[in-house]
């Protein structure tokens, strides 16, 4: 089947709508999506009834609402469109049964906004997001809200957080002159990955329980050679990556871009742009795809954010932008930028934003994993700053600092041989090593965590950029002479937010400092990160937008602190495990050999040689009960967790992880002195170069 015939075929796209909708109600079904009005629930039985017939026609027999609740997984509860009719069954799919469904609520996270014994949520269908067939089910993207009305899942705030931007961006657009129906925020989520054989992953308990290897010795290769990004792909994973890309066109998943990332093992997808909520929906939907296609090719998709020790960890860079319905992208500098009075204006107010909000834009991409990342010289530090890069750098320092701007315009290039094509120089460079990046004409968010939702950076994003549209419309509305009191205003927001703006080298050892100086904050662990959210003022701008409750900021501030501790918790005592069942008899057999070949050797010509053994034997003897010592201590401290959840995640960020690092430690530097015939596990050289 062609590209162009395959694309979307698993998908209840517009045009199937269209061609299975009577007229008035795809009319109405389509303001619903393009204009944000409300649903009418006269048409849900016409477009329920259309939807089974085009699922059943795929090979459907059941449905689900597929929501995303506080887990950072996809959920799903399958019902048959079977009904009874007589002595046999008719298949249906009732508006009622479209629209609404009803999961037990008490099963997922709550963050304590519901007790254990009120069980009754309710799933809604998300019209925006287009359903589709997989594996014999008609899947509904849907929000999951309690019995009481709070949100229990990331879809529904982050279309809050769309409807609030597009509010304040309209108003603000309007002040220009400029009506549009919608204004939208576009993502597009890269997305990082491992893949390794299936036969070393199930050798691997840490693997397979948390996602990470918790031992191992650095490989004798890692990634120094800098020859695995863009090399040429093994045919194994071409295999993958052709079935993957073929799997996710039929999804409507705009898969672009592929290729081999930094470290080795190590890979990289990349969608086209599309609306916040569905990328979202893509970005999950391809998480799961990726794990079912690497089964299929007999490998393991490891998405953690750092599956490996000492080579490069996984992201998930958020490319993002605003646009109009009318084609406007309002983050697109345009020829003259330093004239461009909306443009500033509105890269003023994200900067503010950035600025002001930088504590609950770095708490949103908080996790255990992601710790082990943020600012280990392969993603941006845990400093939130912002990189505008020569061009609007200079015009920035020309309205803070009074430095001449000197106008800077792209020019072509060539290597100087006349074969060469001439190709455009970019009036800026990139900069990887800065959290929010300009990059042309939108902004890029790097420090995502691969496994980690979408939904949670850009209901934030979307919130505080929402809130500072609002306040320019309020300063801006009555002025007199508008375009004088437009610049006086974002240059305002310029000088007040500078600080944020740094367009050198993340990586640095003098920029922590320099940090410091400006008054940024550096959150380097989850622990230390999510209690922003509790401050007031970063509750009052979710409250302000409607985006959250109070309750619901808490409540998701303590879901993330429970799972970091949890997932912390599951490591130690995998690494416990390991450590006493496996690691420690091993190191103890192998001392036994040393030991029989050293009883063996008892004549003066080999006396030398024994000495080398007998000295290997009692250094692997002292790490080995020094290895136990460090566990004791580990097993002590995390029985002494204090019961609250801002104490217990300190102590697991500050005590139990550093416990955990002195045990590795030891461990590692065994497996370098351990015969690999005694050591219990595939080494790292084993997983990252098993596939070829």
């Amino acid at each position: 089947m062609k590209v162009t015939e395959l694309f979307g075929s698993n998908v209840f796209t517009d045009d199937v709508m269209k061609n299975a909708l009577p007229k008035e109600v795809y009319k109405s079904l389509r303001k619903t999506i393009d204009e944000g009005q409300p649903l009418d629930s006269s048409i849900a039985g016409a477009v329920a009834n259309a939807m089974k017939d085009w699922a059943v026609s795929k090979g459907a027999t059941h449905y689900t609402h597929w929501f995303q609740p506080l887990t950072n997984l996809t959920a799903e509860k399958h019902d048959s469109f079977i009904e009874p009719s007589g002595d046999k069954v008719i298949m249906q799919l009732t508006g009622k049964n479209l629209i609404v469904g009803e999961p037990d609520a008490s099963s997922f996270p709550s963050g304590g906004t519901r007790e254990t014994s009120a069980a009754r949520g309710y799933t809604a269908w998300d019209p925006t997001s287009p359903a589709f067939v997989k594996e014999g089910t008609l899947y509904i993207p849907t929000v999951f809200v309690s019995y009481t009305g709070e949100t229990l899942d990331k879809k529904a705030p982050l279309l809050k957080s769309m409807t609030a931007l597009d509010t304040q961006a309209k108003r603000l657009l309007k002040l220009f002159g400029i009506d549009c129906r919608k204004v939208s925020t576009t993502v597009g989520p890269e997305q990082e990955y491992f893949l390794i054989d299936e036969s070393v992953y199930e050798q691997r308990k840490d693997l397979m329980l948390t996602g990470r290897t918790l031992f191992g010795a650095a490989p004798s290769r890692g990634q120094e050679l800098e020859d695995h990004y863009f090399g040429v792909l093994k045919t194994r994973i071409s295999e993958f990556m052709r079935d993957l890309d073929e799997t996710l066109w039929t999804y409507g998943i705009f898969a672009k871009t592929k290729h081999n990332e930094v470290a080795p093992a190590q890979h990289e997808l990349a969608p086209v742009f599309t609306t916040t909520n569905v990328a979202v929906d893509d970005n999950q939907l391809t998480m799961e795809l990726m794990k079912k296609v690497a089964q299929k090719h007999h490998m393991v998709c490891l998405l953690h954010e750092k599956p490996f020790e000492g080579v490069n960890g996984s992201g998930k860079h958020n490319n993002w932008s605003l646009s109009t319905d009318t084609g406007l992208n309002l983050l697109d500098p345009g020829e003259n930028p330093e004239k461009n009075t909306r443009f500033l204006l509105i890269l003023a107010c994200v900067i503010a934003a950035v600025d002001r909000y930088q504590g609950i834009l770095r708490a949103s991409v908080a996790s255990a994993g992601n710790d082990h990342r943020l600012g280990a010289n392969e993603a941006p530090p845990a400093i939130i700053s912002v990189y505008l890069g020569d061009q609007l750098g200079a015009i920035v320092d020309s309205i803070v600092l009074g430095r001449e701007y000197v106008p800077k315009k792209a020019v072509p290039g060539s290597i100087g041989v006349p074969e060469s094509p001439i190709f455009p120089i970019d009036t800026t460079d990139r900069n990887r090593t800065s959290p929010f990046a300009f990059t042309g004409n939108k902004f890029e968010f790097r420090m995502l965590g691969s496994q980690a939702s979408v939904a949670d950076p850009n209901i934030v994003l979307n919130t505080i950029v929402a809130e500072t549209f609002s306040e320019a419309v309020d300063v801006l509305s009555g002025a007199e002479d508008f375009e004088i009191a437009c610049t006086e205003y974002t240059n305002k927001l310029l000088k007040d937010h500078f600080r944020i703006i740094f367009n050198y080298n993340g990586y640095g050892p003098e920029w922590e400092p320099e940090a410091e100086r400006r008054g940024l904050l550096n959150n380097k662990t989850t622990a230390d990160a999510v209690p922003e959210y509790f401050k007031r003022e970063n509750i009052d701008v979710f409250v302000k937008q409607g985006v959250y409750t109070e309750k619901e900021v808490i409540a998701r501030a303590n879901i993330s602190l429970e799972n970091y501790i949890k997932a912390i918790n599951i490591e130690a005592l995998t690494m416990l495990e390991m450590a006493r069942q496996d690691i420690y008899p091993s190191v103890n057999g192998y001392i036994a050999e040393l030991c029989s070949v050293i009883a063996s050797k008892q004549t003066v010509s080999s006396k030398i040689r024994c000495e080398a053994d007998i000295a290997l034997a009692e250094k692997l003897s002292t790490m080995n009960e020094a290895m136990m010592d460090a566990m004791k201590k580990l097993e002590t401290d995390l029985s002494e967790m204090p019961a609250a959840i801002g104490p217990a995640s300190q102590k697991m960020a500050h005590v139990v992880v550093p416990d955990m690092e002195a045990v590795r430690a030891l461990a590692d530097s065994m497996e370098k002195l351990t015969s690999s015939d005694y050591w219990p596990y595939p080494s790292y050289t084993d997983m990252l170069y098993s596939i070829r």
